[in-house]
């Protein structure tokens, strides 16, 4: 159960992120209802997430793997169920996301994921254990820009799942959401002449 309710006053801000969240997601995301106690926090917060949308110096699929191992480091399952929809419905493999949480044991991941996966864990960690061999790899596939921006989505996946999970968010069954694609059926053919 939440820490704090999920029915704040209805000013105009939180009513607008109503609307656009209901419009995006389909639901009220819980952290923009816990937000919404203080409109200031949310219209911060919500200028802020919509500007990371328009960073593209790193690959998506890196960008999501760090931000599932951040929030599963961290225990999150509001951000593990967002954050696997996320990921999914915007093409990254099905695979890679669900593996995260065991990835030092499974086949999926190439080389440079495996980096990326071990680097945030070493961000998230409290005190941080990043080493300069972990950069040092990072950097042999990725430029200065995209090294920036995959430790500052780091950064900001810590922030989102600390703030989630204090307030005690959990999961609102985004995953459920995914659908597996219907397999291609070739049209039956006629054998009459």
């Amino acid at each position: 159960m939440a820490r704090i309710p999920l029915d704040p006053p209805r000013s105009l801000v939180y009513r607008l992120t109503e609307w656009y969240s209901r419009r995006k997601w389909g639901v009220v995301a819980d952290p923009a209802a816990a937000m919404g106690h203080n409109p200031k926090v949310l219209l911060t917060n919500a200028r802020f997430e919509m500007s990371l949308d328009k960073w593209h110096r790193l690959d998506p699929t890196l960008r999501h793997l760090a931000e599932m191992a951040a929030s599963v480091a961290i225990g999150c399952s509001w951000c593990v169920d967002f954050g696997y929809w996320t990921a999914v419905s915007r093409g990254t493999d099905e695979a890679k996301i669900r593996d995260v949480p065991r990835w030092r044991d499974s086949d999926v991941y190439t080389d440079l994921e495996r980096r990326v996966l071990e680097y945030t864990e070493a961000a998230t960690a409290t005190p941080p254990t990043v080493t300069d061999e972990m950069v040092e790899g990072l950097r042999r596939d990725l430029d200065d820009a995209a090294l920036v921006e995959l430790t500052m989505m780091i950064a900001v996946e810590n922030q989102r799942s600390r703030f989630n999970s204090a307030l005690g968010l959990h999961s609102q069954g985004f995953k459920d959401r995914c659908e597996i694609p219907a397999a291609r059926v070739a049209p039956l053919r006629s054998t009459a002449s």
